[in-house]
């Protein structure tokens, strides 16, 4: 079972970028599941997540109304838009599946599986 995380790069402030999350397991598409980020020195927080019908989705104040998460469960896919990027937003960006079908569990112990992170830099 496998999560792999793409689409990061660099980007100057006020761009945009979109995350792409392939699961190996059609399963997923029963998993609520949620996008995370660390920057170097801090803890892993969480950024946005949705459930696993995609009709529920919550975020974190600091990208409430810039990201925006979806999925394609037909693609087991799980993607983050990305827009109005800002150099506090530089950080590895993870998916991770959760333990149940809710989507909005902000504590990284409510997901059991992670993909590899990609990295996100954002300059001024």
């Amino acid at each position: 079972v496998q999560l792999q995380a793409s689409g990061g790069g660099s980007v100057q402030a006020g761009g945009s970028l979109r995350l792409s999350c392939t699961a190996s397991d059609r399963r997923f598409s029963n998993n609520g599941m949620g996008w995370f980020r660390q920057a170097p020195g801090k803890e892993r927080e969480f950024v946005a997540g949705i459930a696993w019908r995609g009709g529920s989705t919550s975020y974190a104040d600091s990208v409430q109304g810039r990201f925006t998460i979806s999925r394609d469960n037909a693609k087991n896919t799980l993607y983050l838009q990305m827009n109005s990027l800002k150099p506090e937003d530089t950080a590895v960006y993870f998916c991770a599946a959760a333990r149940s079908s809710y989507g909005g569990d902000r504590n990284p112990s409510g997901y059991n599986y992670w993909g590899q992170g990609t990295q996100v830099t954002v300059s001024s």
